[in-house]
């Protein structure tokens, strides 16, 4: 037994019948569960759950919560043509027709050149990019520059996000939304008008080319909240809602940038917009939000968010000049500094779960990355190999350095439940579930390991799929199969409340499923 000095214990109490009540058992706070309320239960059908958050744990035993660090995978994207400069900005990445898209803002920062033009760069894995000749460049007469355009062959100016709703026409897949001040001032990268701004929506076949959606069919939906669409707009179909989902920069009363939320069934009438909470959280703010649904468990919304510390420097003047820092517009940018943080929201819900405070993506080594408005992550997460995931973050922000970085990560493994090789051990709340066996995402050392019990609601294990029945688990699996003396179906208890618990021994668990084959 763990000596009980070492537990790091978390409990919840649920709801039994009338009365919610907790017992002590060895140490560990349980919930007696003489009967529970049906509402109590969680309906996990065959859906993927990751412990990015505490929704599915009842209680940790000698284990914790621990939060990864992607792994640094190379230069994605770089300053290479002359419509480029220090001001450039990657915003969001997507996959179509085989390839992805990658599109950032182009800004030189020559007199004149405060809008930014959007640019799009291609690749067929991820790792190679091309920047496609697209249209002409009037600055450097150039007729190969990778612009996006309109379809009047001008300036595009918009937020790229695909469409993945059922039966959206192929030429419209691929959508752009933008702000629109009601003023009629133009909102440029230093500067954002005052006032309500109207949402803005273009469509487009390839990616390439946009042009604006009729007027019939564009939203009604004004803001009217301040610094709306200033930056880090999120778009989706969200599969999980039924609905389209708007994530969107807003400012609070106090100063300080935060995001709204809004949805719509048909892309015209959006509901009232609802400012996202964090929990008990100290007070952050977040520049750009990148809010996606997890393409392995779409209810689960991750956000890479960008956290801007005002004020807070780790540069000095001089060491900003032998950087080559331009602070354009009067505005000094060795006065703050960013990393990347983890989000996480629950469809439906206006709350991000802040289940660790700690950066996902540090700036690391170098002067460079520890100026303003750096570290900054695209949208964008896909799946890279058979273990793998990937996404980008801008590096060097203001700088002729200036590039997108790719980086790595184990599929699921943005967090883990976590046990030393003392041991340790994890509860599930109450659920149930479609599915005919458990898979696993697990990871051990040559000496640990992990056993699995299926319990009834009331925490007592169901006969044959016990600990001692369970096949010691040793290994490295993303979707590993859970057994019990060589049995592996679960057929037989599907659609009844139970639990899971865990035994881990120098261990990490990132998600699990009830999958139906």
């Amino acid at each position: 037994m763990i000596p009980s000095q070492k537990r790091q214990v978390f409990s919840r109490g649920w709801k039994l019948g009338a009365v919610s009540f907790l017992i002590s058992i060895n140490g560990l706070l349980v919930a007696s569960t003489e009967h529970m309320e049906k509402s109590d239960v969680i309906e996990l059908g065959t859906r993927r759950e990751l412990f990015v958050d505490d929704a599915l744990i009842d209680r940790l035993d000698n284990a914790t919560l621990r939060l990864h660090e992607p792994v640094r995978a190379g230069v994605a994207l770089k300053i290479d043509r002359p419509w480029e400069g220090p001001g450039n900005f990657g915003s969001v990445i997507i996959r179509h027709q085989g390839r992805y898209l990658l599109y950032y803002r182009a800004m030189t920062l020559a007199p004149g050149d405060d809008s930014g033009q959007i640019c799009v760069a291609v690749s067929a894995d991820g790792v190679n990019w091309g920047k496609p000749g697209l249209a002409s460049d009037e600055r450097s007469c150039r007729t190969d520059a990778n612009l996006v355009t309109d379809s009047t062959d001008s300036h595009f100016n918009g937020i790229v996000w695909q469409d993945t709703r059922p039966g959206i026409p192929e030429d419209e897949r691929i959508k752009a939304l933008r702000g629109v001040p009601i003023s009629g001032e133009a909102h440029t990268a230093f500067k954002d008008p005052k006032g309500p701004k109207r949402l803005e929506l273009l469509v487009s076949a390839d990616g390439l080319v946009f042009r604006p959606l009729e007027a019939a069919r564009q939203p009604t939906f004004v803001s009217d909240l301040p610094n709306s669409f200033d930056g880090g707009n999120t778009m989706f179909w969200s599969e999980a809602e039924q609905r389209y989902v708007l994530y969107y920069r807003i400012m609070t009363e106090t100063g300080r940038r935060t995001m709204a939320r809004t949805t719509s069934s048909d892309l015209r009438t959006w509901s009232d917009p609802i400012p996202m909470t964090y929990g008990e959280t100290p007070p952050e703010q977040f520049y750009v939000n990148n809010t996606t649904p997890y393409f392995r468990a779409p209810h689960l919304y991750i956000a890479l968010a960008a956290r801007f510390m005002e004020g807070r420097s780790a540069v000095t003047d001089e060491q900003a000049k032998a950087i080559g820092l331009v602070s354009p517009r009067g505005i000094i940018y060795n006065r703050d500094c960013s990393d990347g943080v983890l989000l996480t929201a629950r469809a439906g819900t206006t709350q991000y779960q802040r289940t660790f405070m700690e950066a996902l993506i540090r700036p690391g080594p170098g002067d460079g990355n520890w100026t303003s408005r750096t570290n900054y992550p695209l949208t964008g997460i896909f799946p890279y190999d058979a273990s793998r995931m990937m996404f980008f973050v801008n590096r060097n922000y203001l700088q002729d350095s200036w590039h997108i970085e790719r980086l790595l990560m184990r599929t699921d493994g943005f967090a883990s439940v976590n046990a030393p090789y003392a041991g340790g051990g994890m509860v599930t709340v109450p659920f149930t579930y479609t599915g005919d066996h458990l898979v696993i995402n697990y990871a051990t050392s040559a000496a640990g390991e992990v056993k699995v019990e299926l319990q009834d609601a009331n925490g007592n294990p169901l006969p044959g799929f016990t600990f001692e029945d369970c096949d010691v688990l040793i290994g490295d699996r993303i979707d590993g199969p859970v057994s019990w003396h060589g049995q592996k179906s679960l057929a037989r208890y599907i659609g009844k409340p139970v639990r899971l618990s865990f035994k881990l021994m120098d261990a990490d668990i990132y998600s699990f499923q009830f999958p139906l084959e």
